[in-house]
């Protein structure tokens, strides 16, 4: 009896895991060859599928999306259906993740994906994370007591807004330790203060004298390190878990539903929709390079990176290189949001959260290049798998003893084919802030009055103007350019991502507005954050020079003092 599909069945990008089920690849984040989990065949979206699903709800659609990837042998429909729900009950916005139009005469608008609980895009994925864990979770330890429990030690690495996101997502989760490592003092002080005051005793922030870089390098060794995987069981957040791409598929399509059956946007029968998504790792854009994979009729999508810009070089040379800026040439020139430039690596930029050299995500979309391209003249599925798998491991063995690699041209014909990319500087990040705020679209003044209550998360100041923070300005700047190079609306619509909510990004949008008639920022303060840095906060330092063996040392301590703690609660109850 067939109880997985190709698409509900995974692999390493490297080759080494193969038949793997959904369970496993998201208990396990990492490949045990250091490669990223995808699935064995992209699936098709029904013939029909715009018809079918153009009236449903975000959640009704996250369940078709999700059932293409997950066997209803590992989590029955009616479970699945309850996961998802409670995954988007806590976000602030009925649609979870709305469309508004900025300008309709120009066909650009925002696909806003910050109404989570942490006010960030990560919100969408990590909600759904945190409830799979502790399914599972719950599933393996039926029955079972003390050390016999399974317990998952989670561990992540963030530039920002993972961390609270994965924090919100698995604090108090039984069974579950969470560790989140941040470059110490290099990210926003709403960012750290959402993570280190949240008091759980099953969360863990760790700060290390580092970069977001040094982080990420910590977490792959941790997975790759023999000896901690013998004793306890680790799963990723980041990223690099599967779960989250698939989790993020939903927003494209739902965007793209929205944007169709509401006549207020502007969009014409037969037009053209481009994505333009401000990426640093890769992995919002990757899933909707699923999405358009599946069936979303997408024409491009539009990597928009900061001065940060490994991918933008790639999709411009085939050249994919760290080239990192070191000392005062790193230093960014405007204060940013509490990040500092270090000097061994990224350069500091007012998007912090795309700070980053390496974009492990890129791996996944090297892997389906090379699937297609290399693999194209071989007989069998094994073969072109394993070709694609070759393909990949020579090229991180490049990057890692050269700093980078260039692929062959048809590789880039490939990946053009679907993406175009857009380097943003700071200076023009904030320039991009003032003039949303000064042009956007606002709504009818009927909508939009002293006597009606603000929405629930406001990016409008009191007279209706839009406020964008730094990584949203990003896309739109991208969006703009690719405006200004494609037929005008409404033949052609543009959404660009907004990932953050402005108010994480205090500094920036200061920088832009400061002096603009009608602008306060208390406008756009959503409530939660009022007095949030006066909070209590609990963090631990991991120094740098000690490497990732010393976040070892610091997990397998806190780990066996939970356990521990766990244990005498339990014995506690079984005598009273």
């Amino acid at each position: 009896m067939v109880t997985h599909t190709p698409s509900q069945r995974y692999l390493s990008t490297r080759g080494g895991s193969y038949d793997l089920s959904f369970e496993e690849v998201v208990l396990k984040g990492l490949a045990s060859d250091g490669g990223l989990f995808i699935p064995e065949e992209i699936p098709s979206l029904p013939s029909d599928w715009v018809s079918k699903w153009l009236r449903y709800s975000f959640v009704d659609l996250a369940f078709e999306i999700f059932s293409f990837f997950i066997s209803p042998s590992e989590i029955p429909p009616e479970d699945l259906k309850h996961l998802i729900e409670r995954s988007y009950s806590t976000f602030r916005s009925e649609d979870v993740t709305p469309l508004v139009t900025l300008k309709q005469d120009k066909g650009l608008h925002l696909l806003e994906l910050f109404h989570g609980p942490t006010f960030a895009f990560k919100d969408v994925a990590l909600q759904f994370l945190g409830n799979l864990f502790e399914y599972f979770l719950v599933r393996r330890n039926e029955g079972k007591k003390g050390r016999d429990r399974e317990h998952l030690t989670v561990i992540g690495a963030t530039s920002g807004d993972t961390g609270s996101a994965a924090i919100y997502g698995l604090r108090g989760k039984k069974d579950v330790s969470v560790f989140i490592m941040h470059p110490h003092k290099k990210i926003s002080p709403v960012q750290e203060a959402q993570m280190t005051t949240v008091l759980d005793p099953n969360v863990h922030n760790l700060a290390v004298d580092g970069t977001f870089d040094d982080c990420q390098d910590f977490v792959k060794a941790l997975f790759a390190d023999p000896e901690i995987n013998k004793t306890h069981r680790l799963a990723a957040v980041n990223s690099i878990n599967w779960a989250r791409i698939l989790a993020q598929i939903t927003y494209y399509l739902h965007a793209y539903l929205t944007l169709i059956r509401d006549p207020s946007h502007g969009f014409a029968s037969g037009g053209v929709v481009r994505f333009v998504v401000p990426t640093g790792n890769f992995g919002d854009v990757l899933a909707g390079y699923f999405a358009k994979s599946m069936g979303l009729p997408a024409e491009k999508l539009l990597v928009a990176t900061n001065e940060n810009d490994i991918l933008h070089r790639f999709w411009v040379s085939g050249r994919y290189e760290k080239h990192p800026l070191y000392g005062a040439a790193a230093e960014g020139g405007i204060p940013a949001d509490g990040v500092k430039s270090h000097p061994e690596g990224v350069k500091e930029t007012l998007s912090p959260a795309m700070d980053i050299l390496v974009s492990s995500n890129f791996e996944r979309l090297l892997w389906f290049l090379a699937h297609e391209v290399h693999g194209a003249d071989l007989p069998s599925a094994a073969e072109k798998r394993r070709r694609a798998g070759e393909s990949v491991n020579a090229w991180l063995q490049q990057l890692k003893s050269s700093g980078g690699f260039a692929v062959d041209a048809p590789i880039l014909t490939t990946a053009q084919r679907d993406f175009e990319s857009e380097r943003v500087s700071d200076m023009q990040t904030v320039e991009t802030i003032e003039l949303v705020y000064d042009t956007a679209d606002k709504p009818p003044a009927s909508a939009w009055s002293s006597s009606t209550p603000p929405p629930p998360t406001p990016t409008r100041t009191a007279a209706g103007s839009y406020v964008l923070d730094p990584h949203s300005a990003v896309a739109v700047c991208a969006a703009l350019r690719s405006v200004a190079r494609c037929e005008p609306a409404p033949a052609t619509q543009h959404i660009a991502l907004a990932t953050a909510h402005p108010a994480k990004f205090a500094r920036a949008v200061e920088m832009a507005l400061n002096g603009k008639s009608g602008f306060k920022f208390v406008d756009v303060l959503p409530k939660e954050f009022v007095g949030l840095e006066d909070k209590t906060k609990r963090l631990s330092i991991a120094k740098k020079d000690e490497g990732w063996q010393g976040v070892r040392k610091i997990v397998i301590r806190e780990v066996e003092l939970e356990l521990a703690a766990a244990e005498r609660k339990e014995s506690e109850a079984g005598t009273a």
